[in-house]
């Protein structure tokens, strides 16, 4: 898959650096992945909430964090669209 908005979790990674090896390691996998469905997604992150307009939401560092993206399955593009605390994930509009 072609990673975009890789510049937030950059960010994120340098304010909290305890999700730092967990989200490089979210990002290495995304690279290499090749979702056709969200079936395919869920196969590798079972614990991945699907949301609307092919948007999924992903734990990170046992739920401290949160990660929203947008799956492309058709062109093989997830971008980044929020990455937060699980306080602020609480006031994320997800439109």
């Amino acid at each position: 898959m072609n990673l975009l908005g890789k510049k937030l979790l950059y960010s994120f990674k340098e304010k909290h650096a305890d999700a730092r090896s967990q989200i490089e390691s979210w990002e290495a996998e995304v690279e290499e992945a090749q979702w056709s469905t969200p079936h395919d997604l869920k196969g590798k992150y079972p614990k991945a909430s699907l949301v609307k307009d092919q948007q999924v939401i992903f734990d990170i560092c046992r739920n401290r964090y949160r990660l929203l993206v947008r799956v492309n399955y058709k062109n093989k593009i997830v971008l980044v669209k929020k990455i937060g605390t699980h306080k602020e994930y609480d006031n994320w509009d997800i439109d």
